[in-house]
């Protein structure tokens, strides 16, 4: 229970009072990650489902799809895409780039990575949700599981923390790499469970998508810790959004 107010109470606004901040919460809130994307998934999808059940068109449907994980977050995840791109982006030494990321405003990397980001997630559940409204919810509660999922894997063992203080520093390397595996597989079952409702060859392009989530997540992740030292909060949100835009886009193709 610990793990999972860790996880609600850090990753959502849904009610989740956190009763341990310490390393040992952290990892299994780590661990249950995808647990909480899930919910944020199901949210989203039903509101994008039943505006397409009142006559909305995929694109307005799309839209409220990809708002409805925004807002159940506060935007945290948006906002750390938005800083790291600015970290990224400065061409400064380490400590300079995390003192970017560190400051309130948001500069034009991060305006430009967070505009290509959102229309990227629109234009993806668009099309998916133009081949049928089962698809395009589906996609939606997927995509926001294997983020979670991300995240789960940016907490493993071996991943330090860029700064001594933060929720980097708190989850940071508290992952086991054995946990974290376990986590991958559970959830790679439950996305070829989810497109085995569609098709047969759904169930295998949606192992492929999370599994091309991951991958460009992990790409992302290597590059901050090499140009940053390690992770940080920022990091992580910037992680989970790279994975979820990932896995709407992979599905969109084949």
């Amino acid at each position: 229970m610990d793990g999972l107010r860790f996880a609600f109470g850090t990753l959502t606004v849904l009610p989740a009072r956190i009763t341990r901040w310490d390393r040992d919460a952290a990892r299994a809130g780590m661990l249950c990650a995808p647990l909480a994307g899930l919910v944020v998934g199901l949210f989203a999808a039903a509101v994008g489902g039943v505006f397409l059940l009142l006559g909305a068109g995929p694109l307005l449907a799309a839209v409220l799809t990809v708002a409805v994980p925004a807002l159940l977050t506060r935007g945290l995840h948006l906002d750390g895409l938005a800083d790291t791109a600015d970290g990224l982006g400065s061409g400064k030494p380490a400590e300079d780039a995390l003192r970017i990321m560190k400051q309130s405003d948001i500069g034009p990397f991060g305006v430009i990575t967070l505009v290509l980001a959102l229309l990227a997630q629109v234009a993806a559940l668009y099309q998916l949700y133009g081949e049928g409204w089962a698809a395009g919810t589906v996609a939606a509660a997927l995509a926001a599981t294997v983020a979670r999922l991300a995240l789960t894997h940016a907490s493993r063992t071996g991943v330090p923390a860029a700064r001594p203080e933060g929720l980097g520093a708190v989850v940071a390397a508290t992952v086991p790499l054995r946990a974290a595996a376990l986590a991958t597989a559970a959830v790679l079952l439950l996305c070829a469970a989810s497109g085995a409702l569609l098709s047969p060859y759904d169930a295998a392009r949606h192992v492929l998508a999370a599994v091309a989530a991951l991958a460009a997540a992990e790409l992302l992740l290597r590059r901050c810790v090499r140009r940053f030292g390690g992770v940080t909060g920022d990091v992580f949100g910037a992680v989970e959004e790279t994975a979820a835009t990932a896995a709407l886009v992979a599905l969109t193709l084949g």
